[in-house]
């Protein structure tokens, strides 16, 4: 064979092979744009040195797994959304996109999707609602030449059998709770299992460290921990906040201490420090699985500074429920509770000389909860400071039953009742929440908030599991509105408070009886289908009318917007001459 040969040949065989596939972080700066009105920074995307190696590892056929645990402020949405593209453009394919609610993902479409596949020339009209014929595509199921995108909600059990797909991406992890056919995550990945080539995308914040599905997969992954080096030693570290600190009372000039040289270094060399940094992995012995750890003071963003992060520590720090989003969102890190139960003798051993006849000057609202049994009503008074310390001011039992008109007449002048106030004005009750969920009464306390909506009188039921605090029903009865409490989520915040400082405190006028019940469950870790799960559980013997009250008490401060500053000023400025309390209610308990 000659030398000409050989090498026609070689160009022939050369120009069957498929092009060298870019690494998926130069494809995505050369193809993905960002909108303006969407984006901070319209335009090509640029991704920040730890992104790329996230990004090339998503790309990448012979990594099956990635993992991220992530803060806010990282932009893994974009690294998602560029993932996405590539695959849509590059190697088509079956793809499932998970997100925790339906919401979550008509938003996930229609603010980052469809902006970013609209404003890139080499995307354009690729996922368009009628680029399929027959009318198949919708706003969260789009078909594309040669592949599909299916974007779902893990509550739906449905949306997960009804598709096998080659790519999975999965976001926000930790924020998907179990359905009545198991682990949402693991239902998804029971439809990779067809392809060989598969690719599995898991990145979410983490919110508890004894259940995080997203630190669960991180600990089986590569452990790969983002280290920058010190601008006076060389040496290359992980940027952790134990190693940030400030002057006393300035927040703002926070800056980074070296944990080698012990060389303080300030906030402009950061942007420098991760430009040189690089990903180190704690477990290189483990193929085929990337893991990624971030923080926010990794961030080059504005509002990612040292002294930001530092300013909005200080805010957080007195209040677990704050601090737990700080540790979430910021550090990247699963919060860990305090204790699985409290002491009620250490709790009644608080008490302090205010009740409701002594309010503190630092209540300046109040609300209250209502529990409600068939022969009486309990009800708990909680008034908040500017700071969100919760004073339990008092509790008042109110008997009758549940259907007898007179007690229901005098709960709402219970409800009604006002008090003396040291700026010298007269306080009463802004939000109360009053328990529906007994399916005997529940009709009757719809009907008694209905008619005082006005005051902020809201019939509430609770529910397991991770919820918001306080939301409305979808639907809305003829007997009024319904609102559901997550009461997980305020028992986690009332018993983190109790075992963390003292940002709530009691009044002397407690009996013994309030802290036993409000002290009724304890926090344990128990598994469903095989995956861990958070519950509150009855102490066996302990009755728990306390400890509800309670919580639709703070579930009523989350309807609340004050003024602080207004509400001082109006409490300071009503007479204090010839004022008298009106229906005063003592918070002894009530006997008769």
């Amino acid at each position: 064979m000659t030398e000409t040969m050989i090498r026609v040949r070689s160009s022939a065989l050369a120009a069957l092979r498929p092009p060298a596939r870019l690494p998926l972080s130069e494809w995505i700066e050369a193809n993905c744009y960002l909108p303006e009105g969407v984006s901070a920074l319209p335009g090509a995307v640029r991704l920040w040195p730890f992104q790329r190696e996230i990004a090339d590892a998503l790309g990448d056929p012979a990594i099956e797994r990635v993992t991220l645990v992530k803060p806010v402020r990282v932009g893994f949405t974009t690294l998602l959304t560029g993932a996405l593209a590539s695959y849509v453009a590059n190697d088509p394919a079956p793809i499932l996109a998970l997100l925790p609610t339906e919401a979550d993902a008509r938003d996930y479409m229609v603010s980052d999707v469809e902006p970013t596949f609209a404003a890139s020339p080499s995307l354009s009209g690729m996922l368009d609602k009628d680029a399929a014929e027959g009318g198949r595509n919708t706003l969260l199921s789009r078909r594309f030449a040669g592949g599909s995108l299916k974007v779902v909600a893990a509550r739906a059990p449905r949306n997960l059998r009804r598709h096998n797909v080659r790519v999975l991406l999965v976001d926000e992890a930790d924020a998907m709770e179990p359905t009545a056919e198991g682990d949402p995550i693991k239902l998804a990945e029971r439809r990779t299992l067809s392809f060989a080539d598969r690719k599995l995308v898991i990145g979410s914040t983490p919110i508890f460290a004894e259940t995080s599905p997203v630190l669960r997969s991180y600990a089986g992954s590569d452990g790969r921990v983002w280290e920058v080096p010190c601008p006076s030693c060389g040496t290359f570290s992980e940027l952790n906040w134990r190693d940030i600190q400030w002057p006393e009372g300035k927040p703002d000039e926070a800056a980074w201490q070296c944990p080698h040289c012990e060389e303080i270094i300030e906030e402009r060399y950061k942007a420098q420090m991760v430009a040189e940094g690089a990903w180190r992995s704690t477990r290189p012995q483990i193929n085929g699985h990337a893991g990624f750890r971030l923080n926010a003071l990794t961030s080059l963003m504005a509002n990612a500074s040292w002294g930001k992060i530092a300013e909005e520590f200080l805010t957080a720090k007195d209040d677990p429920a704050a601090l737990q989003v700080w540790t979430n969102t910021l550090l990247g890190q699963g919060w860990r509770t305090a204790g699985e139960a409290v002491d009620d003798t250490a709790l009644a051993a608080r008490a302090e000389p205010f009740g409701l006849d002594r309010m503190p000057v630092e209540s300046l609202i109040v609300t209250a909860g209502v529990d409600v049994q068939h022969d009486r009503s309990e009800c708990t008074f909680i008034g908040w400071g500017r700071d969100g310390t919760a004073f339990v001011l008092g509790h008042a039992i109110v008997w009758g039953a549940w259907d007898d008109d007179l007690a229901w007449a005098e709960l709402d002048e219970v409800l009604r009742t006002r008090w003396a106030h040291p700026l010298g004005g007269e306080i009463g009750i802004e939000s109360v929440v009053i328990d529906a969920g007994d399916g005997t009464t529940m009709a009757r306390v719809q009907a008694f908030c209905a008619a005082r909506a006005r005051r902020k009188v809201l019939a509430g039921k609770g529910m397991a599991g991770a919820r918001q605090w306080i939301a409305p029903s979808k639907g809305k009865s003829g007997a009024g509105r319904l609102w559901i409490i997550g009461v997980d989520g305020i028992k986690g915040a009332i018993f983190d408070r109790l075992s963390r400082g003292n940002s709530i405190r009691f009044s002397d006028d407690l009996e013994p009886v309030f802290f036993e019940q409000l002290a009724s469950e304890r926090l344990v870790v128990r598994y469903s289908r095989g995956q861990p799960q958070r519950r509150f559980e009855r102490i066996p013997g302990r009755r728990a009318e306390t400890l509800d009250c309670t919580v639709y008490a703070f579930a009523a401060r989350q309807v609340l917007s004050p003024n602080w500053d207004a509400r001082a000023a109006i409490l300071s400025s009503e007479k204090k001459e010839n004022f008298k309390s009106r229906n005063t209610v003592r918070s002894k308990f009530i006997s008769s």
